[in-house]
């Protein structure tokens, strides 16, 4: 299936409503229904991305909440989320489409690096971002993604230097890009391929943060 189907939208809009187990069961075939279209989607667009990446495995996200330890009690997602990983130690980063009515958004980058991996980009932009800039100016980027957003600190990381030049970069600990869509664009027919061209204006990005994490600061690879 290469487009998403106007009922899919209708569905979660439904289940936002009644985001409850007992609706959610009378409407199990449904919800089944709509997530095998949802898979078929998502595997073309599979597809898509290894024509210019290599893309190690899909994960198509459960609908089930986990509870435990939010306020929010809702049981279900009302949203419809697909994370594609990009294969071998060389390639870091990874691809994520989010469907849902009103809501529906791309992501991709580096939402959770852990302390050595950001430790080292911090480095990097320490030493030079030059490139790094150069990505985020270029036409492109911006056309798809506006900024490089997430999360900062809100003074410089502990070693580093407070009159930075660059120290809004060093000060961040995420490394997200995003793209939303209205649901009108959603349920166009060149939605896949919309997709698809965001996607490959994220390689620049993806590749850059990739080098730096599978090199030391002098080059040298790190990785067998």
């Amino acid at each position: 299936m290469k487009s998403i189907s106007k009922t899919t939208l209708e569905f979660l809009s439904k289940l936002r409503r009644n985001n409850n187990r007992e609706w959610f069961n009378e409407h199990k075939t449904e919800f089944q229904h709509q997530q095998a279209k949802i898979k078929s989607f998502f595997s073309a667009l599979g597809e898509k991305l290894n024509s210019h990446d290599e893309i190690e495995k899909l994960k198509v996200f459960r609908i089930y909440r986990d509870v435990r330890f939010s306020k929010d009690k809702t049981p279900y997602k009302t949203h419809f989320g697909g994370h594609f990983v990009r294969a071998t130690k060389r390639l870091r980063g990874g691809y994520y489409l989010q469907i849902s009515s009103g809501e529906s958004f791309l992501a991709g980058g580096f939402w959770a690096p852990n302390k050595e991996d950001l430790l080292r980009i911090r480095k990097e932009f320490e030493i030079d971002a030059t490139e790094i800039r150069e990505i985020m100016n270029d036409t492109t980027f911006v056309s798809h993604f506006g900024v490089l957003e997430g999360v900062s600190l809100k003074t410089a990381p502990r070693g580093f230097n407070k009159e930075h030049p660059d120290l809004d970069l060093i000060k961040m600990k995420q490394f997200i890009i995003t793209h939303k869509f209205t649901d009108a664009e959603v349920l166009s027919d060149d939605f896949l391929e919309k997709v698809n061209e965001s996607f490959k204006a994220m390689r620049p990005f993806l590749n850059y943060m990739s080098e730096i994490l599978t090199t030391d600061l002098n080059g040298v690879s790190t990785i067998d």
